[in-house]
């Protein structure tokens, strides 16, 4: 079954840092592009990070720049967000999503369930 499982969110102070991680299964996530999106309430999704199969090539919104990293594990099959010097603004519903042609897109072929990151003091 063709599986794309976040974890690592959570609530976190203004300042401080959290890794998520995108856990596939059924797929060998190391053949795909993959994303990472977030939607805050009342908000349209929008994206935040990608990376190319390859693993070569990244990509960030604006306002996250030198505070997020993204990066992959092909071993762990495995793509994983590290957000440092969070925000308030930066909290969301966070998805990832994989597609095996298309890099940096919205339309994705398989998306997770979603995991919820709360910047709050």
């Amino acid at each position: 079954q063709l599986q794309l499982v976040e974890s690592g969110g959570g609530l976190v102070q203004p300042g401080g840092s959290l890794r998520l991680s995108c856990a596939a299964s059924g797929i060998t996530l190391g053949g795909y592009h993959v994303g990472w999106f977030r939607q805050a309430p009342g908000k349209e999704r929008e994206g935040v990070s990608c990376i190319n199969r390859g693993s070569d090539t990244t990509r960030y919104r604006d306002s996250v720049k030198g505070r997020f990293t993204i990066s992959r594990d092909n071993a762990k099959n495995t793509v994983y967000l590290q957000m440092n010097s969070l925000k308030p603004e930066d909290t969301a519903v966070y998805y990832c999503a994989a597609d095996f042609n298309r890099y940096c897109s919205g339309s994705n072929q398989y998306w997770g369930q979603g995991t919820q990151v709360t910047v709050s003091s």
